[in-house]
């Protein structure tokens, strides 16, 4: 038994399932504005069924990360550590979580409706090609905030089977939000990027300026939570909740 619970939680661990709980209010955005839209209603199988494809597309997402950087990741001081390197968990065995979890996405989102079926390998493709986007691109991180912010438009459609441009506008917000903290985040590794070859914004500007872009991104972020608010003609709660974040 107790040999089963650290096996799961070295599984746990290589998802960083903790961090769900950051990513979730992304796609529950995209949920409740769907359902208080005319002719829709709160939907428990809609809601749990968004909840588990959330689950698996990051579970997919960050265990091919793992997989594709395990090279890089055994290199880096601060990154030996994690599963794949550290021999927790073998290269192949994070490969077969990758396979089950996008499969049972796609299998997830065919109980949901015929266009999230239709726009899930879109979805795929996105938040598994970030893994390599490092290697030719110093907008990585840009990748990584669209990956994020197909989940309010993404629950939106799993409710209502159409897109209108509310839900845009707040994976728009999605995206300025983390593309502006990966920035942040990868402050960490700039020297490590420019020693093997790899691209981010603090490995081909200087740290002043990477926070300069950061900054601004996150003014637009700003700006889209004041856009969304107008667009759908928010009480206090939103405004109040928009102040806090």
């Amino acid at each position: 038994m107790k040999k089963l619970l650290r096996r799961t939680n070295d599984y746990l661990s290589l998802v960083k399932f903790s961090h769900t709980v950051f990513a979730m209010p992304f796609a529950l955005v995209g949920y409740f504005l769907g359902a208080t839209c005319p002719g829709y209603g709160f939907s428990i199988r809609t809601f749990i069924l968004v909840i588990v494809c959330m689950v698996l597309a990051r579970s997919a997402a960050m265990g091919f990360n793992r997989y594709a950087d395990v090279r890089f990741d055994s290199l880096n001081p601060r990154t030996s550590g994690r599963e794949i390197p550290s021999g927790k968990i073998t290269r192949q065995n994070a490969l077969v979580l990758v396979i089950v979890s996008s499969l049972l996405f796609i299998a997830t989102t065919a109980l949901i409706n015929r266009l999230t079926l239709i726009l899930s390998p879109v979805a795929l493709f996105v938040v598994l090609g970030y893994s390599y986007t490092k290697r030719f691109t110093p907008l990585s991180h840009l990748v990584l905030g669209l990956g994020l912010s197909l989940a309010p438009a993404g629950a939106f459609i799993a409710v209502t089977g159409t897109l209108v441009f509310l839900p845009v506008i707040y994976s728009f917000i999605v995206l300025t939000w983390v593309s502006a903290f990966d920035i942040i985040y990868s402050l960490q590794d700039d020297q490590f990027d420019r020693d093997t070859g790899l691209y981010s914004i603090p490995s081909v500007m200087s740290r002043d300026k990477a926070l300069a872009v950061s900054t601004a991104l996150h003014a637009m972020t700003v700006i889209l939570v004041v856009v969304a608010g107008f667009m759908g003609e928010a009480g206090l709660i939103y405004w109040a909740g928009a102040l806090i974040f």
